[in-house]
C-alpha cells in the first residue's frame, strides 16, 4: 500500500500550459503517472500532448474522473486554484508554487475547515509512492518502492535521504514534502497518523527544520499514539535567532522554533533522532535489523 496516491490516482494539472506545468506533467508521465486533464481557464477544448484541457476544475473533474490535482501556476492565483480544487471536491491537492502570499494561505485554510480534500503544500517538491505514482518535481529515479514512509519540510534533505536508503535496497513506501512556508495544508502530525495506519509501511523518517511547532505536534502524537520506530532529523542548528533561513517558515522567533528546543522535544518523546544527516539512511537499516 502506501498513503494519500497509488496506482489508481488520477491526476489533473491546473496550469498545465504554462512552462513548469509542461514540463513536470512529461516527467510525471514518463515515471507512469496517470495524467488524465489539464486545466487552464480560456484554454478549454485544447489538447496538450493528447490531454484534454478544460477551462475549470469541476469540468475536469466531471468529464474524466480526476481525484487529484497538481497546481502550477504563479504565487497570485494559487490560493484561488486550491479553493477551485476544493469546490470540486477533489480528493488530494498538490500545491507546487512557491511564494504565496501567506495572508492567501491563511484564507484558504479558513475555507478548507470541514471540506474532504486533503492539501500538500505549497512550496512543496510533491509526493510520490515509489512505482505507483508521482504528483511533483522530485526525481522519481532514486526512489525505491519499499517500506519506509518520509516526510519532509525540506525538499533537498528528502532527495539526500531517499539516495542513502535506495543506495542500501531499503524502499520507501510513500515521501511526502510538506511544505517550507509557515501555513501549510497536511502536517507532520497528520502524515505520521496516516502512516501509523498504513499496514505496508514499518518505520517513518521526518525531516524538520527550524520554525513553528509541527515537530513538537508530532512527537506528542508519536509518544501517544505511534507504534512504529520514527527516525527524525532537524535542519538549522546553526541558526541565528531571528533570521529567516531557506524556508519562508524557517525561523526562531520569541525564544521558541530553534533546533535544539526541537530535538530534545523529539527525544524526549522517544524517537530516534539523528544529528548529522549522512547517518539517516544507516540508522534506519539499524533499526530495521533490530537488537544485534
Amino acid at each position: 500500500m502506501s498513503i494519500l496516491i497509488d496506482q489508481q490516482t488520477r491526476v489533473l494539472v491546473q496550469g498545465i500550459t504554462g512552462a513548469e506545468g509542461s514540463f513536470h506533467t512529461r516527467r510525471m508521465m514518463e515515471y507512469g503517472t496517470t495524467v488524465v486533464a489539464g486545466v487552464t481557464p480560456g484554454k478549454g477544448g485544447q489538447t496538450f500532448d493528447g490531454i484534454p484541457i478544460f477551462h475549470t476544475v469541476r469540468d475536469a473533474v466531471l468529464n474524466t474522473g480526476a481525484n487529484a490535482s497538481a497546481i502550477f501556476v504563479p504565487p497570485a492565483f494559487a490560493a484561488d486554484a486550491i479553493m477551485e480544487a476544493v469546490d470540486a471536491r477533489v480528493d488530494v491537492v498538490v500545491c507546487l508554487t512557491e511564494g504565496i502570499p501567506t495572508l492567501d494561505m491563511i484564507s484558504v485554510k479558513r475555507y478548507m475547515n470541514g471540506k474532504k480534500t486533503r492539501l500538500i503544500g505549497p512550496n512543496t517538491p510533491g509526493i510520490i509512492s515509489p512505482g505507483k505514482c508521482k504528483i511533483g518535481v522530485m526525481a522519481g529515479y532514486i526512489h525505491l518502492p519499499g517500506r519506509i514512509g518520509i516526510a519532509s519540510r525540506s525538499g533537498t534533505l528528502t532527495y539526500e535521504v531517499v539516495n542513502q536508503l535506495t543506495k542500501l535496497d531499503i524502499g520507501q513506501s510513500t515521501c511526502v514534502g510538506i511544505g517550507g512556508d509557515p501555513v501549510i495544508g497536511l502536517t507532520f502530525l497528520d502524515i505520521l497518523q496516516l502512516f501509523e495506519e498504513d499496514r505496508d509501511t514499518d518505520a517513518v523518517v521526518i525531516i524538520g527544520e527550524i520554525g513553528g511547532t509541527a515537530e513538537e505536534e508530532a512527537a506528542e502524537f508519536f509518544s501517544q499514539r505511534m507504534s512504529k520506530h520514527v527516525i527524525a532529523f532537524v535542519a538549522g542548528i546553526t541558526a541565528p535567532a531571528g533570521r529567516r533561513m531557506g524556508h519562508a517558515g524557517a525561523i526562531v522567533s520569541g525564544g521558541a522554533g530553534g533546533a535544539r528546543e526541537k530535538i530534545a522535544f523529539l527525544e524526549k518523546a522517544g524517537m530516534t533522532v539523528v544529528k548529522n544527516p549522512g547517518e539517516i539512511g544507516d540508522t534506519v537499516a539499524r533499526l530495521l535489523a533490530g537488537p544485534a
